[in-house]
């Protein structure tokens, strides 16, 4: 399918849950595929949809679209995010921030600036609702996550390390 520019960012409806769903579990499935040994399995997309449903207008909580036009120029979800703001936790050391948890932009979508577009919404999201600070993670190996989240401003503070039991 072509879809065509401009990439247009909004907060999620309740009309977008299947949608939420459908990438959402592809974002994990994507995750297991990079380590299986740490990332798990959800169970389908209902469940997905379901949980980032519950996010939708809960305070704190920021779930956004991003939306191309198709060639029959319907628009069409290609992308979301979802981030809340999180309290200090003294475990991470970690003070009170604002969290981007996922970020998905369909395949076929990618390279239109959408993962830019709905970081920068997400950034000026949480900083609204008094984030100090924007924290998030990412996979070791996704370096064109990691090149995107650079070009914004983010840096590298942690790097997570997982040992398996032995046998």
């Amino acid at each position: 399918m072509t879809l065509s520019l401009p990439v247009q960012v909004r907060l999620a409806k309740r009309e977008d849950v299947a949608a939420l769903g459908r990438m959402g579990a592809a974002l994990v499935r994507y995750h297991h595929s990079v380590d299986p040994l740490r990332f798990f399995l959800v169970g389908d997309e209902r469940g997905y949809g379901a949980f980032l449903a519950s996010e939708i207008g809960r305070q704190g909580s920021v779930v956004l679209v991003a939306e191309a036009r198709g060639e029959d120029g319907a628009a069409r979800v290609i992308g979301y995010a979802w981030g809340r703001l999180e309290g200090r936790d003294w475990t991470l050391l970690l003070d009170a921030c604002g969290a981007l948890h996922d970020l998905y932009v369909e395949p076929e979508a990618r390279r239109l600036g959408a993962g830019r577009a709905l970081c920068e919404a997400m950034i000026e999201s949480l900083s609204s609702l008094g984030a100090p600070r924007v924290v998030l993670s990412t996979a070791s190996k996704n370096e064109a996550a990691q090149r995107l989240f650079a070009s914004l401003g983010f840096r590298a503070t942690m790097i997570e390390m997982t040992r398996e039991k032995s046998s």
